[in-house]
């Protein structure tokens, strides 16, 4: 994928990934004046807010370490608006995150945390 930033080709990875795992992608780079969100998805009966962390070492924790508690209440707003924006207020929600570490020569070791925080946080 040459040309593209390391955060796209990791979402680009991401969206793969979820969707190996049966998950249909809904949108991308969801953005409102709330926040962002990288994929928006759905799970069988299950609308799921992901968020895709890279990094290109330990040096700073973990991708999953990333999310940091402001970042969740900024997903979680985010979450919120579309769900209003889309009348799914009453719909069961998930928040998952992708976690990618590139390693030497640019290959990416991906983890995927589901249901990684929840929206009362």
């Amino acid at each position: 994928m040459p040309g593209r930033s390391l955060g796209e080709r990791g979402e680009e990875i991401a969206g793969e990934l979820l969707r190996r795992r049966g998950y249909r992608i809904l949108a991308r780079n969801y953005r409102c004046p709330r926040g962002e969100i990288d994929l928006i998805a759905r799970d069988r009966d299950v609308i799921v807010f992901v968020e895709v962390k890279g990094r290109g070492s330990g040096r700073f924790g973990s991708p999953l370490e990333a999310v940091t508690p402001r970042k969740r209440r900024r997903l979680a707003a985010a979450a919120l608006h579309y769900l209003a924006s889309c009348g799914l207020l009453r719909a069961r929600t998930r928040f998952d995150v992708v976690g990618i570490r590139w390693g030497p020569g640019g290959a990416p070791e991906i983890a995927l945390a589901r249901d990684a925080f929840r929206l009362e946080e």
